[in-house]
Formats: C-alpha cells, structure tokens, sequence
C-alpha cells in the first residue's frame, strides 16, 4: 500500500497520506492510484474531470455542492496551504449539518476524500495555492448550488483573520435551513 488513510471526525471523508520517497535528489510519491483508492478510500468511484485552480491569500472558495448528480471531490494542495471544508448535507447521515475541516498543503502532501452529498469549500492560508481537485462527475452549473460560508447553524470555524475575498457567488450563499439537500 502506498497511502495512509484516516477517518475523520464524520467517518466518510478521508485523509489520504502518500508514501513519500526522498533522497538526495529531491521527493516523489504516488499521488493517485486506482487500485489503492478502490481498496483503501472508497470503492466504486470512477474520476472523470479534474479541476486546476489558482487563488490568492484570504481567499474563500466555497462551499460548493452539485444537488444532481452530486459530485465525489480528491481534493490536493500542489503549491501553498489552505483549510478545506466540507458540509454533510445527506438527511440521512448522523452527521448531517455539521462539518469537518483539514489544512492541505503542498508541504503535508495530503489529500481530502469528500464523496457526493458534501458541500466542499476553502480558505487560502498561504501568499497563494494552486488546488487540484478530481471530480467523481462533471462539472453541471445548471446543478450547481452554493451554501452560505458564514451560516450560524453550521457554524464553521475558518480562523479568519480579515475579511475574506469572495466570489460575488460565493457571498450570496443559501442559508443552510434554506439550501436543497440530498
């Protein structure tokens, strides 16, 4: 096995660690394998689109969700650091309304499972972080809904310094008593 995997507080996202070789040269690691996925993560889910973004310090992203065909995010920081979300909006689950959240870097190499029926977001701690982001089904903006980041019923503890900057899409969130769940 070339991860480490850890069950966070709601036990079905996860923290995914590579094996990391290093030596005089410099790092390498695995940063995706089917087969480990499949075995250690969650199986059954196929990646079809992979998402590259770039964003400044302070900025919130988020928190993003598909209502159909809800999407299942590998999330990984390539350069610089930030703390990701995620929001369980599955009326079914135990865990639904609350949150849990991981700080991603390029340094930590980790990587965050969200499978589908999470909103996902993030704030960039760094000068600036380059995310990629796998998606277990395409990108739908017909679908695409947008929670409140700041909602008081979820409650989440970004650790903001300032303001942040946000997307005019992002700042007009739906208040989660509101949002469409699965």
């Amino acid at each position: 096995m070339t991860i480490q995997v850890t069950h966070t507080a709601i036990r079905d996202v996860k923290m995914i660690e590579p094996r990391i070789v290093s030596d005089r040269r410099g790092v390498s690691f695995d940063s995706f394998d089917q087969e480990d996925f499949d075995e250690h993560v969650a199986r059954g889910y196929r990646f079809v689109q992979e998402r590259h973004s770039v964003s400044a310090h302070n900025v919130l992203c988020g928190l993003h969700y598909q209502i159909q065909r809800p999407q299942g995010k590998l999330v990984r920081v390539v350069n610089g650091e930030l703390v990701n979300v995620a929001v369980d909006l599955r009326r079914w689950s135990p865990t639904f309304g609350r949150y849990v959240s991981a700080r991603l870097s390029a340094a930590n190499c980790r990587q965050l499972w969200i499978p589908p029926g999470f909103a996902n977001g993030f704030l960039v701690l760094s000068d600036v972080a380059e995310v990629l982001c796998k998606t277990t089904e395409k990108r739908l903006p017909e679908y695409e809904r947008t929670l409140q980041w700041d909602d008081a019923d979820i409650a989440i503890e970004w650790d903001l310094r300032d303001v942040p900057i946000t997307s005019e899409r992002d700042s007009v969130g739906t208040r989660f008593s509101m949002a469409e769940v699965y």
